[in-house]
Protein backbone atom coordinates (compact mmCIF):
# COMPACT_ATOMS: atom_id res chain seq x y z
CA UNK A 1 0.00 0.00 0.00
CA UNK A 2 1.10 3.56 -0.66
CA UNK A 3 1.90 5.63 2.40
CA UNK A 4 -0.40 8.66 2.68
CA UNK A 5 2.62 10.93 2.36
CA UNK A 6 3.45 9.61 -1.11
CA UNK A 7 2.19 10.51 -4.57
CA UNK A 8 2.63 8.84 -7.91
CA UNK A 9 5.71 9.95 -9.80
CA UNK A 10 5.00 8.29 -13.11
CA UNK A 11 2.62 6.22 -15.16
CA UNK A 12 0.69 3.39 -13.52
CA UNK A 13 -1.69 0.85 -14.98
CA UNK A 14 -5.33 1.92 -15.26
CA UNK A 15 -6.49 -0.88 -12.99
CA UNK A 16 -4.04 0.16 -10.27
CA UNK A 17 -5.05 3.79 -10.55
CA UNK A 18 -8.72 2.92 -10.26
CA UNK A 19 -8.05 1.21 -6.95
CA UNK A 20 -6.29 4.22 -5.45
CA UNK A 21 -7.98 7.18 -3.73
CA UNK A 22 -8.10 10.48 -5.61
CA UNK A 23 -5.17 12.03 -3.75
CA UNK A 24 -2.86 9.15 -4.73
CA UNK A 25 -3.52 9.61 -8.45
CA UNK A 26 -1.60 12.88 -8.61
CA UNK A 27 1.41 12.67 -10.86
CA UNK A 28 4.17 15.07 -9.84
CA UNK A 29 6.22 16.26 -12.81
CA UNK A 30 9.87 17.42 -12.83
CA UNK A 31 10.09 21.15 -12.02
CA UNK A 32 11.98 21.80 -15.27
CA UNK A 33 8.99 20.58 -17.28
CA UNK A 34 7.10 23.70 -16.16
CA UNK A 35 9.97 26.18 -16.14
CA UNK A 36 11.12 25.87 -12.52
CA UNK A 37 14.59 24.97 -11.35
CA UNK A 38 14.82 21.81 -9.27
CA UNK A 39 17.13 23.64 -6.86
CA UNK A 40 14.60 26.42 -6.43
CA UNK A 41 11.76 24.06 -5.65
CA UNK A 42 14.01 22.18 -3.23
CA UNK A 43 14.79 25.51 -1.55
CA UNK A 44 11.06 26.18 -1.12
CA UNK A 45 10.65 22.83 0.62
CA UNK A 46 13.72 23.40 2.75
CA UNK A 47 12.37 26.70 4.01
CA UNK A 48 9.02 25.13 4.92
CA UNK A 49 10.69 22.13 6.57
CA UNK A 50 12.95 24.39 8.61
CA UNK A 51 9.92 26.09 10.17
CA UNK A 52 8.72 22.69 11.35
CA UNK A 53 12.15 21.63 12.57
CA UNK A 54 12.39 24.89 14.53
CA UNK A 55 9.00 24.11 16.13
CA UNK A 56 7.42 27.18 14.57
CA UNK A 57 4.92 24.98 12.71
CA UNK A 58 3.62 21.51 13.56
CA UNK A 59 3.40 20.59 9.90
CA UNK A 60 2.80 22.01 6.45
CA UNK A 61 1.52 20.89 3.04
CA UNK A 62 2.39 22.83 -0.10
CA UNK A 63 1.40 22.30 -3.73
CA UNK A 64 2.91 24.14 -6.70
CA UNK A 65 1.67 23.83 -10.27
CA UNK A 66 2.32 25.57 -13.55
CA UNK A 67 0.77 25.05 -16.98
CA UNK A 68 -1.47 22.43 -15.40
CA UNK A 69 1.51 20.38 -14.16
CA UNK A 70 1.97 19.76 -10.46
CA UNK A 71 5.71 20.06 -9.92
CA UNK A 72 5.74 19.90 -6.13
CA UNK A 73 3.40 18.32 -3.57
CA UNK A 74 5.11 18.21 -0.21
CA UNK A 75 3.88 17.22 3.26
CA UNK A 76 6.18 17.61 6.25
CA UNK A 77 5.80 17.44 10.02
CA UNK A 78 2.85 16.16 12.03
CA UNK A 79 -0.90 16.61 12.06
CA UNK A 80 -0.66 17.35 15.79
CA UNK A 81 2.54 18.48 17.50
CA UNK A 82 2.03 16.06 20.41
CA UNK A 83 1.06 13.01 18.34
CA UNK A 84 3.01 10.75 15.95
CA UNK A 85 0.63 10.92 12.97
CA UNK A 86 2.62 12.44 10.10
CA UNK A 87 1.32 15.27 7.99
CA UNK A 88 0.17 13.88 4.65
CA UNK A 89 -0.75 15.16 1.22
CA UNK A 90 -4.38 14.26 1.97
CA UNK A 91 -4.48 15.74 5.48
CA UNK A 92 -7.66 17.74 6.05
CA UNK A 93 -7.54 21.39 7.13
CA UNK A 94 -10.10 23.94 8.18
CA UNK A 95 -9.65 26.43 5.35
CA UNK A 96 -11.76 29.15 7.01
CA UNK A 97 -11.93 32.19 4.70
CA UNK A 98 -10.62 30.24 1.73
CA UNK A 99 -14.31 29.23 1.69
CA UNK A 100 -15.11 32.73 0.42
CA UNK A 101 -13.90 32.22 -3.18
CA UNK A 102 -16.01 29.02 -3.34
CA UNK A 103 -19.07 30.99 -2.30
CA UNK A 104 -18.11 33.64 -4.83
CA UNK A 105 -18.06 31.04 -7.61
CA UNK A 106 -21.50 29.80 -6.53
CA UNK A 107 -22.80 33.37 -6.65
CA UNK A 108 -21.34 33.95 -10.10
CA UNK A 109 -22.89 30.74 -11.40
CA UNK A 110 -26.27 32.17 -10.40
CA UNK A 111 -25.26 35.51 -11.92
CA UNK A 112 -24.60 33.73 -15.22
CA UNK A 113 -28.14 32.35 -15.00
CA UNK A 114 -29.52 35.89 -14.70
CA UNK A 115 -30.76 35.42 -11.15
CA UNK A 116 -29.08 38.60 -9.92
CA UNK A 117 -27.21 41.61 -11.32
CA UNK A 118 -24.19 43.50 -9.99
CA UNK A 119 -26.15 46.74 -9.68
CA UNK A 120 -29.17 45.14 -8.02
CA UNK A 121 -29.95 46.59 -4.61
CA UNK A 122 -29.19 43.94 -1.99
CA UNK A 123 -32.72 44.48 -0.65
CA UNK A 124 -34.09 43.04 -3.88
CA UNK A 125 -32.78 39.66 -2.76
CA UNK A 126 -32.78 40.22 1.03
CA UNK A 127 -35.90 42.35 1.64
CA UNK A 128 -35.14 42.47 5.36
CA UNK A 129 -32.35 44.94 4.53
CA UNK A 130 -34.57 47.52 2.85
CA UNK A 131 -34.07 50.93 4.39
CA UNK A 132 -31.21 50.04 6.76
CA UNK A 133 -29.89 53.14 8.49
CA UNK A 134 -26.21 54.11 8.61
CA UNK A 135 -24.20 55.21 11.64
CA UNK A 136 -22.97 58.80 11.44
CA UNK A 137 -21.54 61.36 13.82
CA UNK A 138 -24.94 63.06 14.09
CA UNK A 139 -26.80 59.78 14.63
CA UNK A 140 -28.47 57.40 12.19
CA UNK A 141 -28.90 58.56 8.59
CA UNK A 142 -30.28 57.09 5.37
CA UNK A 143 -28.11 55.33 2.83
CA UNK A 144 -26.95 57.81 0.19
CA UNK A 145 -27.34 55.05 -2.38
CA UNK A 146 -28.78 51.60 -1.58
CA UNK A 147 -26.13 48.94 -1.13
CA UNK A 148 -25.61 46.85 -4.26
CA UNK A 149 -24.79 43.24 -4.91
CA UNK A 150 -21.37 44.23 -6.29
CA UNK A 151 -20.66 45.82 -2.91
CA UNK A 152 -21.83 42.69 -1.12
CA UNK A 153 -19.35 40.72 -3.25
CA UNK A 154 -16.47 43.02 -2.30
CA UNK A 155 -16.86 43.76 1.45
CA UNK A 156 -18.02 47.32 0.75
CA UNK A 157 -21.76 47.00 1.43
CA UNK A 158 -21.51 48.98 4.68
CA UNK A 159 -21.59 46.15 7.22
CA UNK A 160 -18.98 46.27 9.95
CA UNK A 161 -15.87 44.21 10.46
CA UNK A 162 -16.40 40.97 12.36
CA UNK A 163 -14.93 42.56 15.50
CA UNK A 164 -17.73 45.14 15.55
CA UNK A 165 -20.31 42.43 16.18
CA UNK A 166 -18.10 40.55 18.61
CA UNK A 167 -17.60 43.67 20.71
CA UNK A 168 -21.36 44.26 20.71
CA UNK A 169 -21.83 40.61 21.80
CA UNK A 170 -23.85 39.88 18.67
CA UNK A 171 -23.21 36.29 17.55
CA UNK A 172 -24.23 36.18 13.89
CA UNK A 173 -23.54 32.45 13.56
CA UNK A 174 -25.37 31.01 16.56
CA UNK A 175 -28.51 29.91 14.68
CA UNK A 176 -28.71 29.59 10.90
CA UNK A 177 -28.40 31.85 7.87
CA UNK A 178 -31.90 33.26 8.27
CA UNK A 179 -31.13 34.01 11.92
CA UNK A 180 -28.06 35.98 10.81
CA UNK A 181 -30.17 38.03 8.38
CA UNK A 182 -32.77 38.72 11.06
CA UNK A 183 -30.11 40.01 13.47
CA UNK A 184 -28.41 42.25 10.90
CA UNK A 185 -31.79 43.64 9.84
CA UNK A 186 -32.10 45.17 13.34
CA UNK A 187 -28.69 46.85 13.27
CA UNK A 188 -27.50 49.97 11.43
CA UNK A 189 -24.74 49.83 8.85
CA UNK A 190 -21.29 50.93 9.98
CA UNK A 191 -20.56 52.99 6.86
CA UNK A 192 -22.19 54.29 3.72
CA UNK A 193 -22.21 51.53 1.06
CA UNK A 194 -19.20 51.68 -1.23
CA UNK A 195 -17.10 53.95 1.00
CA UNK A 196 -15.16 51.43 3.12
CA UNK A 197 -13.73 47.92 2.78
CA UNK A 198 -14.79 46.09 5.95
CA UNK A 199 -14.13 42.38 6.44
CA UNK A 200 -17.32 41.13 8.06
CA UNK A 201 -20.47 39.12 7.26
CA UNK A 202 -20.74 39.88 3.53
CA UNK A 203 -19.82 36.39 2.29
CA UNK A 204 -22.00 34.61 4.85
CA UNK A 205 -24.77 36.76 3.38
CA UNK A 206 -23.78 35.63 -0.10
CA UNK A 207 -24.28 32.06 1.12
CA UNK A 208 -27.77 33.03 2.20
CA UNK A 209 -28.45 34.45 -1.27
CA UNK A 210 -27.15 31.24 -2.90
CA UNK A 211 -29.60 29.20 -0.86
CA UNK A 212 -32.49 31.54 -1.62
CA UNK A 213 -31.89 31.83 -5.37
CA UNK A 214 -31.01 28.17 -5.94
CA UNK A 215 -33.58 26.54 -3.67
CA UNK A 216 -30.84 24.32 -2.23
CA UNK A 217 -28.99 24.35 1.07
CA UNK A 218 -25.51 25.81 0.71
CA UNK A 219 -23.77 22.49 1.36
CA UNK A 220 -25.90 20.73 -1.25
CA UNK A 221 -25.38 23.50 -3.78
CA UNK A 222 -21.60 23.39 -3.35
CA UNK A 223 -21.60 19.60 -3.66
CA UNK A 224 -23.74 19.51 -6.81
CA UNK A 225 -22.29 22.47 -8.69
CA UNK A 226 -18.64 22.73 -7.58
CA UNK A 227 -17.25 19.81 -5.58
CA UNK A 228 -18.70 16.91 -7.58
CA UNK A 229 -17.96 18.43 -11.03
CA UNK A 230 -14.37 19.26 -10.00
CA UNK A 231 -13.84 15.95 -8.18
CA UNK A 232 -13.11 17.42 -4.76
CA UNK A 233 -14.02 14.48 -2.49
CA UNK A 234 -12.58 15.88 0.75
CA UNK A 235 -14.18 19.33 0.79
CA UNK A 236 -17.33 20.14 2.76
CA UNK A 237 -18.66 21.90 5.86
CA UNK A 238 -18.02 18.76 7.88
CA UNK A 239 -15.73 15.74 7.81
CA UNK A 240 -17.17 12.23 7.56
CA UNK A 241 -16.32 10.20 10.69
CA UNK A 242 -14.29 7.77 8.58
CA UNK A 243 -11.96 10.65 7.61
CA UNK A 244 -11.58 12.14 11.09
CA UNK A 245 -8.09 10.68 11.56
CA UNK A 246 -6.89 12.88 8.68
CA UNK A 247 -7.94 16.16 10.32
CA UNK A 248 -5.09 18.45 11.35
CA UNK A 249 -5.18 19.91 14.86
CA UNK A 250 -5.28 23.66 15.39
CA UNK A 251 -2.10 24.89 17.10
CA UNK A 252 -0.84 27.85 19.09
CA UNK A 253 2.41 28.80 20.87
CA UNK A 254 3.57 28.19 24.42
CA UNK A 255 5.40 30.71 26.61
CA UNK A 256 8.70 29.78 24.94
CA UNK A 257 7.26 30.39 21.47
CA UNK A 258 7.11 26.72 20.49
CA UNK A 259 4.19 25.16 18.66
CA UNK A 260 1.63 23.25 20.75
CA UNK A 261 -1.92 21.98 20.14
CA UNK A 262 -4.62 24.51 20.98
CA UNK A 263 -7.24 22.86 23.17
CA UNK A 264 -9.02 19.62 22.43
CA UNK A 265 -9.50 18.19 18.91
CA UNK A 266 -12.74 19.43 17.40
CA UNK A 267 -14.28 19.06 13.99
CA UNK A 268 -17.85 18.80 12.73
CA UNK A 269 -18.65 15.24 11.64
CA UNK A 270 -22.21 16.09 10.56
CA UNK A 271 -23.76 19.09 8.82
CA UNK A 272 -23.60 22.17 11.09
CA UNK A 273 -26.63 24.35 11.62
CA UNK A 274 -24.84 27.45 10.36
CA UNK A 275 -23.40 26.91 6.89
CA UNK A 276 -20.73 29.61 6.81
CA UNK A 277 -20.08 30.65 3.23
CA UNK A 278 -17.56 33.05 4.68
CA UNK A 279 -15.45 30.47 6.47
CA UNK A 280 -16.89 27.04 7.17
CA UNK A 281 -15.22 24.56 4.82
CA UNK A 282 -12.62 21.87 5.44
CA UNK A 283 -10.45 20.73 2.52
CA UNK A 284 -7.12 19.33 1.37
CA UNK A 285 -4.35 20.82 -0.72
CA UNK A 286 -5.11 18.59 -3.74
CA UNK A 287 -8.83 19.38 -3.58
CA UNK A 288 -8.30 23.12 -3.36
CA UNK A 289 -5.77 22.95 -6.17
CA UNK A 290 -8.47 21.55 -8.45
CA UNK A 291 -10.72 24.48 -7.59
CA UNK A 292 -7.93 26.97 -8.32
CA UNK A 293 -6.82 25.23 -11.51
CA UNK A 294 -10.37 25.34 -12.86
CA UNK A 295 -10.38 29.11 -12.37
CA UNK A 296 -6.93 29.50 -13.92
CA UNK A 297 -8.20 27.62 -16.97
CA UNK A 298 -11.15 29.96 -17.43
CA UNK A 299 -13.68 28.05 -15.35
CA UNK A 300 -13.18 24.47 -16.50
CA UNK A 301 -11.16 21.41 -15.53
CA UNK A 302 -11.05 17.93 -17.05
CA UNK A 303 -14.18 18.57 -19.09
CA UNK A 304 -16.22 20.06 -16.25
CA UNK A 305 -17.12 23.73 -16.63
CA UNK A 306 -18.18 25.66 -13.54
CA UNK A 307 -17.95 29.21 -14.96
CA UNK A 308 -17.50 30.96 -18.29
CA UNK A 309 -14.05 32.47 -18.99
CA UNK A 310 -15.42 36.00 -19.05
CA UNK A 311 -17.04 35.45 -15.65
CA UNK A 312 -13.72 34.40 -14.12
CA UNK A 313 -12.13 37.56 -15.55
CA UNK A 314 -14.91 39.61 -13.99
CA UNK A 315 -14.29 37.99 -10.59
CA UNK A 316 -10.65 39.08 -10.65
CA UNK A 317 -11.36 42.66 -11.71
CA UNK A 318 -11.39 45.13 -8.83
CA UNK A 319 -14.70 46.85 -8.12
CA UNK A 320 -13.41 49.15 -5.36
CA UNK A 321 -14.07 52.85 -5.72
CA UNK A 322 -11.13 55.23 -5.94
CA UNK A 323 -9.72 55.77 -2.46
CA UNK A 324 -11.08 52.53 -0.99
CA UNK A 325 -8.39 49.99 -0.14
CA UNK A 326 -7.91 46.64 1.53
CA UNK A 327 -6.85 47.18 5.15
CA UNK A 328 -7.24 43.73 6.64
CA UNK A 329 -4.61 43.82 9.40
CA UNK A 330 -3.36 47.39 9.43
CA UNK A 331 -2.65 49.99 6.74
CA UNK A 332 -4.07 49.73 3.24
CA UNK A 333 -2.24 47.09 1.21
CA UNK A 334 -0.61 48.93 -1.66
CA UNK A 335 -1.10 47.80 -5.23
CA UNK A 336 -4.13 45.60 -4.52
CA UNK A 337 -7.75 45.81 -5.55
CA UNK A 338 -10.66 43.57 -4.68
CA UNK A 339 -13.01 41.79 -7.05
CA UNK A 340 -15.66 39.17 -6.38
CA UNK A 341 -14.32 37.52 -3.20
CA UNK A 342 -10.67 37.76 -4.30
CA UNK A 343 -7.89 40.25 -3.66
CA UNK A 344 -6.41 41.27 -7.02
CA UNK A 345 -2.78 42.16 -7.73
CA UNK A 346 -3.35 45.24 -9.85
CA UNK A 347 -0.10 47.20 -9.53
CA UNK A 348 3.00 45.03 -8.88
CA UNK A 349 5.37 48.02 -8.95
CA UNK A 350 3.40 49.57 -6.11
CA UNK A 351 2.82 46.40 -4.07
CA UNK A 352 6.40 45.14 -4.14
CA UNK A 353 5.06 41.58 -4.24
CA UNK A 354 6.64 39.00 -6.57
CA UNK A 355 3.35 37.62 -7.91
CA UNK A 356 2.53 38.29 -11.54
CA UNK A 357 0.18 41.01 -12.73
CA UNK A 358 -3.50 40.13 -12.17
CA UNK A 359 -2.75 37.36 -9.67
CA UNK A 360 -5.64 36.82 -7.27
CA UNK A 361 -5.84 35.17 -3.89
CA UNK A 362 -7.14 34.96 -0.36
CA UNK A 363 -6.30 33.08 2.84
CA UNK A 364 -7.81 31.46 5.91
CA UNK A 365 -7.77 32.41 9.59
CA UNK A 366 -5.78 29.29 10.51
CA UNK A 367 -2.98 30.25 8.12
CA UNK A 368 -3.95 28.44 4.91
CA UNK A 369 -3.14 30.41 1.77
CA UNK A 370 -3.19 30.22 -2.02
CA UNK A 371 -2.74 32.30 -5.12
CA UNK A 372 -3.60 32.01 -8.80
CA UNK A 373 -1.27 33.77 -11.25
CA UNK A 374 -2.76 33.94 -14.77
CA UNK A 375 0.25 35.88 -16.09
CA UNK A 376 2.67 33.06 -15.23
CA UNK A 377 0.11 30.21 -15.32
CA UNK A 378 0.78 29.28 -11.67
CA UNK A 379 -1.33 27.86 -8.85
CA UNK A 380 0.05 27.58 -5.34
CA UNK A 381 -1.74 26.14 -2.29
CA UNK A 382 -0.30 26.13 1.23
CA UNK A 383 -1.84 24.53 4.32
CA UNK A 384 -0.99 25.06 8.00
CA UNK A 385 -3.29 25.10 11.02
CA UNK A 386 -2.60 27.76 13.65
CA UNK A 387 -4.84 29.83 15.87
CA UNK A 388 -4.62 33.41 14.51
CA UNK A 389 -2.44 31.94 11.75
CA UNK A 390 -3.18 34.76 9.33
CA UNK A 391 -2.61 37.66 11.74
CA UNK A 392 0.86 39.25 11.70
CA UNK A 393 2.57 39.36 15.06
CA UNK A 394 0.75 36.41 16.60
CA UNK A 395 3.64 33.97 16.25
CA UNK A 396 2.96 32.24 12.95
CA UNK A 397 5.87 32.53 10.48
CA UNK A 398 5.28 34.71 7.44
CA UNK A 399 4.66 31.75 5.10
CA UNK A 400 2.60 33.94 2.78
CA UNK A 401 5.72 36.01 2.13
CA UNK A 402 8.27 33.19 2.23
CA UNK A 403 6.47 30.96 -0.29
CA UNK A 404 6.00 33.43 -3.17
CA UNK A 405 9.57 34.68 -2.87
CA UNK A 406 10.83 31.11 -3.16
CA UNK A 407 8.44 30.18 -5.97
CA UNK A 408 9.29 33.13 -8.19
CA UNK A 409 13.00 32.79 -7.46
CA UNK A 410 12.68 29.24 -8.81
CA UNK A 411 10.86 30.36 -11.97
CA UNK A 412 13.24 30.64 -14.93
CA UNK A 413 10.99 32.66 -17.23
CA UNK A 414 8.96 34.89 -14.92
CA UNK A 415 6.69 37.48 -16.49
CA UNK A 416 5.84 40.68 -14.61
Amino acid sequence: MLDRRCVLLGATGAASLAALPAWAKIAVQPPASAGFTAAGVAALNSEMHALVDQQKLAGVVTLLARKGKIVNLDAYGKQAADQPTPMATDSIFRIASMTKPVTGVAMMQLWEQGKWKLDDPVAKHIPEFAGLKVKAAAGLVDQVQPMTMAQLMSHTAGFGRSGVYEEAKVNLRETDLQGMVDKLAKLPLESQPGTDWAYGPCVDLQGYVVQKLSGKSLDRYFQDHIFDPLKMPDTQFWVAPAKASRVVRIHTYDAAGKIVPDGEPRIATSPPRFLAGGGGLASTAPDYFRFCQALLQGGQLDGARILKPETVKLMRKSVLKLGVGIDLYGPVQKGLGFGMDFAVHERPDESGLPHGQDSYWWGGAFGTWFWIDPTNDIVFVGMIQNRDGSIPGRGTPAVREIAPKAVYAALADKKA
